[in-house]
């Protein structure tokens, strides 16, 4: 299916970190990029806005929802929780972060779709499962479409990560968005319902 909402193009806020801002990557190499190049090749118009921020935290993502949410867009793609399941925060701590910007942009009328993250290994089995039952939980709360783990197929994989291990390359990116668009097109066309 093919959406067009109204005279101009779909506006969808991508609010993230490093994973969003394309971190070691030219901007046209960014997930926000990619994904609207793909969504265009699809016949989408769709214009994506980058509110990635390296190294944000769901703390951090609270204090730019009001940014957001002045962009006006259709709708957000969220993904955040890289950073606060590496320094270790405590899972409730994240989970009521990522609650209260859902529950701010849903005040507006704004519709979120939730990309899921996991802990590295390196934290334990216990908090990566604590970790991890943040965003079914969340979604099932406010009824959100739910991509289970941003970084499927890419995670752990040398050849799609830069050599820190942690952020993608260009070929990583595009495989994220391979993997993802049938979600964002599903996303879209609850989008298009709405209006």
């Amino acid at each position: 299916m093919t959406v067009h909402a109204g005279p101009g193009p779909l506006r969808i806020a991508a609010l993230g970190d490093s994973l969003t801002a394309g971190y070691g990557l030219r901007p046209n190499e960014a997930f926000p990029a990619v994904l609207q190049h793909e969504l265009a090749a699809r016949g989408h118009s769709v214009e994506m806005i980058n509110f990635g921020i390296s190294g944000d935290t769901t703390a951090g993502g609270v204090s730019r929802v009001s940014a957001v949410i002045r962009a006006r867009p259709d709708g957000v793609i969220l993904e955040l929780g890289a950073n606060d399941a590496l320094r270790g925060f405590d899972p409730a701590l994240a989970e009521a972060n990522l609650d209260r910007i859902i529950s701010m942009l849903r005040a507006e009328g704004i519709p979120v779709m939730l990309t899921g993250m996991r802990a590295v290994m390196g934290m334990g089995k216990r908090y990566g499962e604590e970790f991890a039952a943040i965003y079914p939980r969340l979604a099932a709360k406010h009824g959100l479409r739910l991509y289970p783990f941003f970084l499927e197929g890419v995670a752990g994989d040398p050849a799609l990560n830069l050599p820190d291990g942690l952020h993608p390359t260009a070929q990583g990116i595009r495989e994220i968005v391979r993997r993802i668009l049938p979600d964002v097109e599903a996303f879209l066309k609850d989008i298009a319902a709405r209006k």
